[in-house]
């Protein structure tokens, strides 16, 4: 078979773990980035065109000869990416700009579960910022408020009560901090329980689960301060048995996928439900159209399956004959922060002790660096991925945490939790 040409669409930790699971396929002749980071240049080519240049990215794939397109972010997706390549011929792996809608928009998405029957929260949507501010002063607290639209992850907020709720409304359809994108919204309950992540790769017809992970959004232990984009990830979660694995397959994921068929979106690519386990079993709480991050940099460090080859069967439609294998054991990623993110933060600070890295099984996967002066410098909010596997959590951990700090790596002001995966240990 012929040694194949990839190209890898983003710059972040996800992008970073997925080029370098790839990259051990013996399938794989050469990996480009587009635009990667300082760590992706280690195993392939970084093309200078940002993800949302469509037309751009296209013409580099003709001229270059790639023989496979693997979307990382959601934003290219949502815009359209998939048709258009799909257009030119080009063999992508990713939903269209339809399907992708079930993370596009919360307002779609909650209208599917409604109309199929998949479990979600009870929820009201609003387009007018007068009537849901009517609606906060009579409905049950705490709640959820959710931006319709892409906000990378910071445009939902759990609201205490009224006050929290009104100013964070306000925020979303009055100041209009994330545009457009929060022009409507979906007021929900609030469910409380575990949260996990779980990943699927689908070709529209049959699926192929990942080990169920685990996020942590909130930028500060013990679940405080503000919403990231994530901090951290584990898998597989040990809560979480076959006996749930099978319900979530069959209670959501099953469903989903046919619902998004029966409304004309068949859906390939990796389909990614957010969920919550109440007393009651799963609800979805979101959904994303793509990998997660940081969820991706365990989940690569696990998967023993040549990924390349996979990928390869989803376009073909033979997703059915294949399977995901997994090492025993655990991974844990610790994400290293610049100061000041989720806001505004430090860049430019030199990042020390990448050298000090010699064993195998811990891997820092780069998301916001840039090289200069020969120097690998902070160039986004979340800089770093420390992520390590071992025999159990605990060990995992032990071993990602001891790569941290002056004794590993570091760079000054950073932030990161230091209670990653304590939910599964306990």
């Amino acid at each position: 078979m012929k040694k194949l040409r990839i190209l890898v669409v983003g710059q972040g930790g996800r992008e970073h773990a997925l080029g370098w699971q790839l990259s051990q396929s013996p399938l794989v002749k050469k990996i480009f980035f587009a635009p990667g980071n300082s760590g992706t240049e280690n195993l392939g080519e970084n093309i200078n065109i940002k993800v949302d240049e469509i037309e751009k990215l296209a013409d580099f794939a003709k001229k270059e000869k790639i023989d496979l397109i693997i979307v990382g972010p959601e934003l290219p997706l949502v815009l359209g990416i998939v048709d258009f390549f799909q257009k030119k011929g080009l063999k992508i792996i990713g939903p269209t700009k339809k399907a992708s809608l079930i993370e596009g928009s919360k307002i779609f998405a909650k209208k599917l579960m409604s109309k199929y029957n998949i479990p979600t929260a009870k929820y009201e949507i609003f387009t007018n910022f007068h009537l849901a501010e009517k609606y906060l002063k009579k409905t049950t607290y705490p709640l959820v408020i959710k931006a319709d639209g892409l906000c990378q992850g910071k445009g939902t907020k759990v609201c205490d009560n009224q006050k929290e709720a009104e100013e964070f409304l306000k925020k979303l359809m009055v100041k209009k901090i994330f545009g457009s994108a929060g022009e409507k919204v979906v007021i929900e309950e609030c469910l409380t329980g575990q949260e996990i992540s779980f990943m699927v790769i689908t070709d529209g017809k049959d699926f192929l689960s990942f080990l169920p992970s685990q996020d942590h959004k909130r930028l500060l232990d013990n679940n405080q301060g503000p919403n990231t984009g994530g901090m951290g990830a584990y898998a597989p979660v040990p809560f979480v048995n076959k006996n749930l694995i099978k319900r979530i397959e069959k209670e959501i994921v099953s469903p989903t996928i046919s619902a998004l068929a029966k409304e004309g979106c068949s859906y390939q690519g990796i389909l990614y439900p957010g969920l919550i386990l109440t007393k009651k079993g799963p609800k979805v709480l979101e959904f994303n159209c793509r990998f997660g991050d940081p969820e991706t940099q365990p989940l690569m460090m696990l998967l023993q399956s040549d990924l390349l080859a996979i990928f390869l069967s989803l376009i073909e439609g033979k997703l059915k004959k294949k399977k995901l294998v997994f090492k025993k054991g655990a991974a844990v990623c610790v994400v290293l922060a610049a100061k000041g993110y989720p806001g505004n933060y430090e860049k430019g600070g030199i990042i020390y002790g990448l050298d000090k890295i010699k064993n195998k099984d811990i891997q820092v996967f780069h998301a916001g660096t840039a090289k200069k002066n020969n120097q690998i410098v902070v160039a986004g909010g979340r800089v770093l991925g420390i992520t390590g596997y071992s025999s159990s959590l605990f060990l995992a951990l032990k071993k990602v945490y001891k790569a941290i700090g002056k004794k590993g790596v570091y760079f000054n002001n950073m932030s990161y939790r230091k209670d990653i995966g304590q939910k599964g240990l306990n």
